[in-house]
């Protein structure tokens, strides 16, 4: 699979409206997976790996508004496009005070639709783009020079190994936010094997200890998922 390809999570209860959006999308390059409630959709994505979702706000089981809560827990940065049969002001301000990038009223055309993910694809690109260009961060009470792989306190350095390296600054572009295993694996490692992931959770242990010095810095496994670098203030 090509690593830039945006897998599209759809929750749409309508079955018709489902197929013809899933087909629709494949064929423009986004690979689509349909789930008909909220439920499904959010066992789905903590299954598969996503990089937008489309939410119908009225679903069954689970609502679009409760599914979209429940995705903001696992990745507070996936874009997320609401779809709803109504037009209340009130449902779009809910909408995005849930982290709504955008919102489309039924009935809108399947144009419409592609041109507002592409530009929310571009403008999360960017923004990714920009956060992987960073090489200098502060961490709590620490710092840490990428470039040379360095993580200062006071005027105590650690010098890290380049895989240290690359693991805490991916954790430092989503901090606060879960780092997903396979994509570290993936990234770092170049495949998520199971040898590669114990390979993974003894630099994890690593950058820990490192990091055990700042009381309000924690570096936690979410079961799972992934790893979560929280700074706690």
């Amino acid at each position: 699979m090509d690593e830039n390809q945006i897998n599209v999570l759809l929750a749409e209860d309508d079955k018709n409206l489902g197929s013809v959006l899933t087909s629709y999308l494949n064929a423009k390059g986004f690979p689509t997976t349909l789930c008909i409630n909220g439920q499904e959709a959010f066992n789905q994505f903590k299954k598969d790996k996503f990089d937008f979702c489309i939410v119908d706000v009225m679903m069954p089981i689970m609502d679009g508004f409760t599914l979209a809560k429940e995705i903001r827990h696992i990745d507070k940065k996936i874009p997320i496009l609401f779809l709803t049969a109504k037009s209340m002001q009130e449902d779009k301000l809910k909408g995005f005070e849930l982290g709504a990038d955008d919102y489309l009223t039924k009935p809108f055309s399947m144009e419409e639709l592609l041109m507002r993910m592409q530009a929310i694809v571009r403008r999360t690109t960017e923004s990714k783009l920009m956060e992987s260009n960073r090489t200098f961060y502060e961490i709590g009470q620490f710092t840490f020079d990428y470039n040379r792989q360095i993580l200062k306190m006071s005027n105590n350095e650690q010098k890290l190994t380049s895989k240290e390296s690359e693991l805490l600054k991916m954790l430092c572009d989503n901090i606060n936010d879960v780092l997903d295993r396979s994509i570290a694996l993936k990234k770092i490692w170049h495949d998520d094997s199971y040898f590669n992931a114990r390979s993974m959770d003894v630099y994890v242990t690593k950058l820990r200890k490192y990091l055990k010095a700042d009381q309000n810095i924690e570096l936690i496994n979410v079961h799972g998922v992934g790893f979560k670098l929280v700074i706690n203030k």
